[in-house]
């Protein structure tokens, strides 16, 4: 029934027996997770992941933190990655300014290469969006003729407004675990106006747990807290809203169709 679009299962030993895990997570309804890279190496374990369980599928690329491992080769290591039949989307990409000693023209130059390197794989991308919205934007409407393909922005914590920003790029928006927190005011009018169209759910495990676990490791398992919160804001029926959501991931990751 539900889709969890943005999850990291590939953390080594963050999550113990995974084949167990699995189990959990299909208990809860849900029927396909898609595991995020954040480099090389976690891209390649989200690979192999996906490679070994039927509901697994993955995004391949380097996160706007961690492009400081980047070395020589590593975009043509990842557009190998994501000729698998499972490999959905290039991501996490994106922009973050949060830490002090981010580097925002270098975030800027991987970004814009990333979105060369889906428009080329005819592949959407997952962007992350972190204090840096109006680069984030810009960037985008720069090249905009890149997202052929589409996108979405994931873990989305911006208003309305920048969300319709966003939507007239042709791009999804995926809700997270905080939008079901009580001080959320802004996701959660930004989830009552994207269309039904447009409208994605994840996890972003092991991080931002829904309420009322939050502050606890989170899993895919309680992506049908996230759902039921949508639902709620945008007076949906759960099970309509979910499916929506299940034909709008299957319409921007063409490749969630592939069975393992």
């Amino acid at each position: 029934m539900y889709i969890d679009t943005h999850a990291h299962l590939n953390y080594k030993d963050r999550y113990g027996d995974i084949p167990a895990l699995l189990r959990t997570i299909a208990d809860a309804g849900v029927e396909k997770v898609i595991s995020i890279g954040w480099d090389l190496p976690s891209s390649a374990l989200a690979a192999a992941m996906a490679e070994r369980a039927r509901m697994l599928y993955f995004a391949a690329g380097v996160h706007p933190s961690d492009i400081g491992g980047m070395r020589d080769g590593d975009l043509e290591r990842i557009a190998e990655l994501l000729a698998a039949p499972k490999g959905v989307a290039v991501g996490e990409i994106g922009l973050d300014y949060h830490y002090e000693g981010s580097d925002p023209a270098a975030q800027q130059r991987a970004f814009a290469a990333q979105l060369e390197l889906a428009s080329a794989l005819g592949l959407p991308v997952c962007i992350h969006s972190r204090d840096a919205a109006e680069d984030t934007l810009r960037l985008l409407k720069d090249n905009r003729a890149k997202l052929h393909a589409g996108g979405v922005m994931h873990c989305f914590s911006g208003s309305a407004e920048t969300a319709l920003e966003y939507l007239r790029l042709g791009l999804y928006i995926s809700f997270a675990g905080p939008v079901t927190f009580k001080n959320a005011r802004r996701q959660q009018e930004a989830a009552k106006a994207v269309p039904d169209d447009r409208l994605l759910a994840e996890t972003d495990s092991p991080y931002l747990a829904p309420e009322p676990l939050r502050g606890t490791q989170n899993t895919p398992a309680n992506v049908p807290l996230v759902y039921e919160q949508l639902a709620r804001l945008r007076g949906q029926d759960e099970e309509t809203l979910a499916a929506q959501s299940r034909a709008n991931a299957h319409a921007l990751f063409y490749k969630l169709k592939n069975e393992g």
